[in-house]
């Protein structure tokens, strides 16, 4: 048998991530001492791993409780299939670092075919010619919708990173863009109405919110205290999301996760968060939110 804390240090979990499968029923502990630590026998540390292999192909926990209770559950069924998911990740990942170390070697002939935007920012060209009148409204000019798509095609492959992270795929990221980019008349209008009567409040009540949240940076972003305010945060968004008609699956599987990747290392938001709300701000909101990504999925 052994304690939580020997379980942490042989598999990498930190010990409250196995409280935290503890409280929801993922992972129990199989023994209790009456001092109150939790004890772990060898069929527990196999669970764990089946738990971590279903991590580690970004199935959201609660899923993966489901799975793992479901009657129907068949653990050497499940291990063939994660091994074949599994492998086609370990696939593209070794075609990246290859690309990567022709990069490092010098090599001037350079594929992008892992990171093909192309059909994305066909999409951004097709809006632009399409809806020239919601664009100026929206972005103050042609211009600076130009500008924009020029940022991004200097981006692309963070932003294929990111798109594939959020989405599942670079094919499901274009047909979420596709619908919030598809407008009629009648939504134009209702657009509008939101920003002139709305945008105000949206702003204001955001910047109160991550104010409470950036008060104290010392304290742990993991803490019930900043929890609760991620937490309202998010129900927040929620919020402005439903209002403005964008849809959950539109925001994609992995919305929080990314949005904590990019505070945590993105320069620009660093930057812009850090003079907002206090140097180390950005890191400490994106810590925040990665605690919440993992625990809340």
């Amino acid at each position: 048998m052994r304690t939580v804390k020997q379980v942490s240090d042989l598999t990498g979990i930190s010990v409250r991530m196995l409280h935290y499968y503890d409280e929801i029923g993922l992972l129990k502990p199989s023994a209790v001492t009456e001092a109150g630590y939790r004890l772990y026998d060898e069929e527990a540390l196999v669970t764990l791993q089946q738990i971590l292999f279903f991590k580690e192909l970004d199935i959201p926990l609660k899923e993966v409780k489901t799975i793992m209770v479901s009657p129907k559950f068949n653990k050497m069924k499940a291990l063939e299939t994660q091994k074949e998911l599994l492998i086609l990740k370990r696939d593209r990942l070794n075609e990246l670092v290859e690309l990567i170390n022709r990069t490092l070697k010098g090599e001037n002939e350079m594929s992008f075919k892992e990171f093909d935007m192309s059909e994305y920012f066909h999409t951004l060209e097709a809006f632009r010619n399409d809806h020239k009148d919601h664009i100026i409204r929206s972005w103050g000019s042609i211009e600076a919708y130009d500008q924009f798509v020029e940022d991004s095609k200097s981006k692309e492959p963070e932003l294929a990173e990111r798109a594939i992270r959020q989405y599942g795929s670079l094919d499901k990221f274009v047909e979420a863009t596709k619908k919030n980019f598809t407008i009629d008349e009648d939504n134009l209008d209702y657009m509008s109405t939101i920003k002139n009567q709305n945008l105000a409040y949206y702003i204001e009540k955001d910047q109160k919110l991550y104010e409470n949240l950036t008060t104290d940076l010392t304290k742990d972003p993991s803490s019930k205290e900043i929890q609760e305010i991620v937490s309202e945060i998010v129900s927040f968004t929620d919020e402005k999301f439903k209002f403005l008609k964008i849809e959950q699956k539109d925001k994609g599987e992995n919305y929080w996760a990314v949005f904590a990747d990019i505070h945590l290392t993105d320069p620009m938001s660093i930057k812009v968060m850090d003079e907002k709300y206090g140097t180390g701000a950005c890191m400490f909101i994106g810590s925040a939110f990665k605690y919440y990504a993992e625990t809340n999925q």
